[in-house]
């Protein structure tokens, strides 16, 4: 802490409490945590509601006028190379315009990855941890260590698949969680049709679950199958995911402000293909698709329009054997991942490049073009140790 803000910030009464308000909304997360030391009413400040709000808002505004800002991250959870789980780390690396990766902090994981816990989906810096074997949630914030065991679920009855997706809600200020389910067949009928998808809703600030009605159709209301492979993507206000009836596949949307479904139609030539996932390509909705050819071919599909089914039109990619695709950076570049390696894909000037990241000790790894750093959790979370 250099010398001028220390005495600026000592002397509060000499400067009205609506400029220090505003100094410190436009401070970074670290310099925050540090000046909750140096006086109770900086304290009570830095840790109230509207504060946090301010300050979250003036990042992501921030974030998302700046082109250059390093917002563009690579994500994995490792392990120490003796299994240490104690040592375990969230490493962040920047995605750099010349395509080299460059890290930029490391964050120590709650205690509770010791009983199990995993990365399910992440938003604007924020995580969502949980099992499998167990409907337990939690909120982790890396960047303050702070983290929340959330209350608990509504829908308890044993499912088959459970998938998340975690959404910033700009209306009222808040981060939501969208919690699908999908019901296994009953023993008494095996080969009868699957039970619908039902879901519920976690709204952050009031610590509390809503059970919601999915429907999208009223021909066909229920949907029978989400796909977990295909994680929540979060883009223009919704949430968005693969979804099936007995019709076929389609996207769910789940819009965070008013907590409707839609239902979005996927090209009818993108559904042949051995893996598909939802991505923001270049700003705008896509459908990333690889097929099971000798020759392996990713099928990139981009919605020009958003919600017009007929704007979808296609880009086809020579790739390597790969097993599962991570994400598309900021410039439009495809992250795909085998068992030994990291590959990073050029669709316009079709070049391949390995990222040197071991995958020996790595537990997760994820892409995120949303991370950020915030005050969320401050005020309710507890502490990492």
């Amino acid at each position: 802490m250099s010398q001028p803000t220390k005495k600026l910030i000592l002397s509060t009464e000499c400067v009205p409490d609506d400029i220090v308000f505003d100094i410190l909304t436009r401070l970074p997360v670290k310099s925050l945590i540090r000046f909750r030391c140096v006086s109770k009413s900086l304290n009570s400040t830095i840790t109230s509601r509207i504060f946090i709000t301010t300050h979250f808002k003036l990042n992501e505004a921030k974030s998302l006028s700046n082109k250059d800002s390093h917002n563009d991250y690579l994500l994995y959870t490792s392990k120490s190379e003796y299994f240490s789980f104690n040592e375990e780390e969230l490493v962040a690396f920047v995605c750099n315009r010349d395509r080299i990766l460059t890290e930029i902090s490391r964050f120590k994981t709650p205690f509770c990855f010791l009983d199990g816990y995993f990365v399910n989906c992440f938003c604007n810096g924020i995580f969502c941890l949980s099992r499998y074997d167990d409907d337990t949630i939690i909120c982790w914030n890396p960047s303050i260590r702070k983290f929340k065991m959330l209350a608990p679920a509504l829908l308890t009855e044993f499912f088959s698949w459970v998938t998340l997706g975690l959404a910033y809600n700009s209306q009222n200020n808040d981060f939501k969680i969208l919690r699908l389910m999908c019901s296994q067949k009953s023993d008494e009928e095996p080969d009868g049709p699957d039970r619908p998808a039902e879901a519920e809703v976690y709204t952050l600030s009031t610590d509390s679950w809503r059970k919601v009605v999915i429907s999208v159709d009223s021909s066909e209301p229920n949907i029978g199958y989400v796909y977990h492979t295909s994680p929540f993507i979060f883009f223009n206000g919704a949430l968005h995911c693969i979804a099936s009836t007995n019709n076929g596949r389609f996207i769910l949307s789940f819009e965070v402000n008013d907590e409707r479904f839609h239902k979005i139609m996927l090209p009818q030539d993108s559904l042949g293909g051995y893996q598909g996932c939802l991505a923001v390509f270049k700003g705008l909705l896509a459908f990333i698709v690889l097929s099971r050819d000798i020759d392996p071919i990713c099928d990139i599909w981009v919605m020009k329009e958003y919600g017009l089914v007929e704007s979808w039109t296609r880009k086809s990619v020579p790739i390597d054997w790969i097993h599962f695709f991570l994400g598309v950076t900021d410039n439009g570049e495809l992250l795909f991942g085998n068992d030994t390696e990291l590959n990073l894909i050029d669709p316009e000037k079709n070049l391949n490049q390995n990222i040197r990241v071991s995958k020996r000790y790595i537990r997760w790894v994820g892409y995120a073009s949303n991370f950020m750093e915030s005050l969320v959790l401050l005020d309710g979370g507890k502490c990492i140790v």
